[in-house]
């Protein structure tokens, strides 16, 4: 049984599925997934966009949502006893699902590690008692689990293989559809419907600004798969902006802008790897913010910043995620060629600590190992 909670779990999750069936074609998989873990033939009983929501207030809105899909998802683990539980990211969920998977003999792989490393880092106690092995993706988090002393495997990040470094970005523009001589900007709202109903609104609002003191500017908007056009028309027509929507192509999309604003989340890892520079936002509900904030051991929000473990691109969070602020941020890459080209090289930094390893293989043969002691 395999479950991913938001798009970049699924499009993990799929990778995974598909390397293991490459190894070993008789291992079949079910769960909580999206289009590329359907795609990678995994029987998907529950979509992962009824899950994907973010912040604590918005989990509380859709809270009984949520549970329900939680005791469905227990239900199948009692009755259909499968001989793994492979949780991908989405911990809270994750998490409560591991303890019951341990509670009846269930072994447990949890791949792609919560960042208890950054905040509420009990939890490692957590995953202590209820994760058999964390298959993670920075150096660094296997040293920190080594030191709570809970199994884990530095695998790579699966995202180093996967985003290629360069891209012919004139071609990629006509092929979208755009004049390959006029600046490009990308708008990327995030994976999540609550992310889309909060940010979108402030990044069409900033693409406004910028449209006005530069009308020569094109724009695209990457659509994740766990969002549907449908999601995204009514902000797009209030906008009036003409903005193509492109989906299945994010990181065409990436290569073939000069800059992008984006949410902050395993995006901003993606957008670095492109080496495209870019401007992260984030805005949550007040009282999220203020119950969160105190908790965290970080610095950065943007994980490609957190990665590095310097400021290598700007952050405007809550009150800073302002239109005029972020139109502001994005003319300035556009209209300063040294400032951009700065921004590209210190992006560099990110695939230089990230290595050379794509974490999938390395996973799937840890899933493999972990069926084949559940045998013996």
């Amino acid at each position: 049984m395999i479950v991913a909670g938001e798009a970049s779990g699924d499009q993990h999750a799929a990778k995974l599925v598909t390397a293991v069936g490459a190894r070993s074609p008789q291992v079949s998989f079910f769960g909580i997934g999206g289009e590329r873990m359907r795609a990678a033939g995994v029987e998907v009983r529950v979509d992962v966009a009824r899950l994907a929501v973010v912040g604590l207030v918005e989990v509380l809105v859709h809270y009984r949502e949520i549970k329900a899909v939680l005791e469905q998802a227990r239900g199948w683990l009692r009755r259909d006893r499968p001989d793994l539980l492979i949780l991908t990211d989405y911990p809270e969920f994750n998490l409560r699902l591991a303890q019951t998977a341990k509670q009846i003999g269930i072994p447990v792989l949890f791949y792609i590690s919560p960042q208890v490393w950054a905040w509420r880092q009990r939890r490692v106690e957590m995953i202590r008692e209820r994760v058999d092995m964390m298959a993670v993706v920075f150096p660094f988090e296997a040293e920190f689990y080594r030191r709570h002393d809970v199994p884990a495997r530095f695998v790579g990040h699966p995202l180093v293989g996967e985003v290629p470094a360069a891209a012919d970005r004139r071609a990629l523009r006509q092929d979208l559809g755009l004049d390959p001589d006029r600046p490009v900007v990308g708008l990327f709202p995030g994976s999540r419907r609550s992310e889309i109903r909060r940010l979108l609104p402030i990044i069409l609002s900033s693409a406004r600004r910028l449209k006005r003191e530069r009308p020569e500017v094109q724009f695209l908007l990457p659509r994740a798969s766990t969002i549907a056009e449908a999601d995204l028309r009514p902000y797009l027509d209030k906008a009036g902006l003409d903005i193509p929507v492109v989906g299945g192509r994010s990181y065409d999309v990436m290569h073939a802008c000069d800059a992008i604003v984006t949410v902050s989340g395993t995006v901003t890892l993606e957008i670095a790897l492109a080496g495209t520079p870019m401007v992260i936002i984030n805005k949550v509900a007040w009282l999220t913010y203020f119950i969160v904030r105190p908790m965290l051991k970080i610095e950065h929000i943007g994980l490609c910043n957190i990665v590095a473990g310097e400021r290598l691109v700007p952050e405007l969070i809550q009150r800073d995620a302002r239109p005029e602020r972020i139109a502001a941020e994005l003319e300035h890459i556009l209209d300063d060629p040294a400032h951009a080209a700065e921004l590209r090289e210190r992006l560099g930094k990110v695939r230089e600590k990230l290595g050379e390893a794509d974490g999938t293989d390395e996973v799937a043969d840890l899933v493999l190992e972990m069926l084949t002691a559940r045998e013996e």
